[in-house]
């Protein structure tokens, strides 16, 4: 019993001891408080590190991809009836204006020519003699009329005939591609009938969609890059700007001419399109910069006074491999480069800056 009593002693003498410590460490702590000795405020500081950028002239462009298309292109229509009699085009091949592509049948054509000439040749020689009996007085001045609209009437006749046999030869309208030859020998074609298809790639377009912004900053003549399969950038020069939008997507219809000589380029092809917008004073950074607020904004966080932290909304201006242009910052900026996912914008904390280019 008496054993038993001095562990149970022994044992309350210990946790009496310890809770006692426990309330004088707790006040030796408030007085360390109270006298300013715990540790600086500078040293609980978020530390972040950055980088100063400074805005310069930049040559902004707007980058899309387009597609190529034919100057012009025609489906050459027939304009007169008959059996085609030879296609001496080829599908695919190059033709020059007035190149022969297909034939009609002549049939009785001739034969109606000649009829047409000598009745315009008998209604002349009844016209002449009705002239010279006018003036003698024989003829009235209403059988001279009636004399020269026979006259007139057979020659419109034999120029009609004279067109309907220069239209059995369907000829290509200007130089181009013949992209299709939709007739063969021996079919019957009928007037307004699709005999072949022309293009015309010289110069080529290119044509592409903007915004609206983009499409004000855009002027007819303006010089243009383009990059077709292969990575072979051109020049070229826009030639239409749409004034009319896309009603869903928003967007504006922009061509950019591009020589093309013997048709290297075909229609239909993919193509980069960099259109040049003009000079303006942008900052060029690295991408791992840029961040999101909490509306989902992309920005970019910066050093303010004070050391206090903020968000800059920020817009791309051009975007390049080495790093990305953009506005929306001062002219002069420090912009936090590492610790920017771990602050907020009213936060203060510590800044240690980093010498150098910021997008190097």
């Amino acid at each position: 019993m008496k054993k038993s009593f001095m562990i149970a002693f022994g044992v309350a003498l210990v946790a009496f001891v310890w809770i006692v410590s426990g309330q004088f460490t707790g006040y030796s702590d408030e007085l360390d408080t109270a006298s300013g000795s715990k540790t600086p405020e500078s040293e609980s500081l978020t530390q972040v590190r950055t980088r100063r950028s400074i805005a310069r002239m930049h040559e902004s462009s707007v980058v899309l991809f387009g597609r190529t298309e034919g100057v012009r292109s025609v489906q050459i229509k027939v304009e007169t009836s008959g059996r085609i009699v030879a296609v001496p085009g080829v599908k695919g091949q190059v033709v020059k204006k007035g190149d022969v592509i297909a034939r009609i049948a002549m049939d009785d054509r001739q034969a109606r020519l000649n009829e047409a000439k000598a009745i315009v040749d008998r209604y002349a020689i009844a016209f002449e003699a009705a002239q010279k009996l006018s003036k003698k007085q024989f003829r009235s001045k209403v059988q001279l009329s009636a004399a020269k609209a026979d006259l007139e009437t057979a020659k419109a006749n034999l120029r009609t005939m004279t067109i309907d046999i220069r239209r059995t030869t369907i000829r290509a309208p200007f130089e181009g591609v013949l992209d299709d030859v939709v007739v063969d020998i021996g079919d019957f074609v009928a007037v307004g009938t699709a005999s072949a298809t022309v293009v015309d790639l010289d110069p080529i377009l290119i044509v592409g969609e903007v915004t609206e912004k983009a499409a004000s900053r855009l002027s007819l003549g303006d010089v243009a890059t383009v990059t077709t399969v292969g990575s072979v950038s051109r020049k070229g020069v826009i030639t239409y700007i749409s004034k009319v939008g896309s009603p869903s997507t928003r967007t504006f219809r922009v061509e950019v001419g591009l020589a093309n000589p013997g048709g290297a380029i075909s229609e239909g092809v993919t193509t980069e399109l960099k259109l040049e917008q003009g000079r303006i004073k942008a900052h060029f950074i690295t991408p791992a910069v840029l961040t999101l607020n909490d509306r989902g904004a992309l920005g970019v966080k910066v050093l303010g006074t004070d050391n206090v932290v903020q968000f800059h909304k920020v817009k791309i201006v051009d975007d390049t491999p080495e790093g990305i242009w953009l506005t929306g910052l001062p002219e002069a900026a420090d912009l936090i480069v590492v610790g920017q996912e771990f602050v907020r914008s009213g936060q203060k904390v510590q800044g240690i800056k980093i010498s150098g280019d910021q997008a190097s």
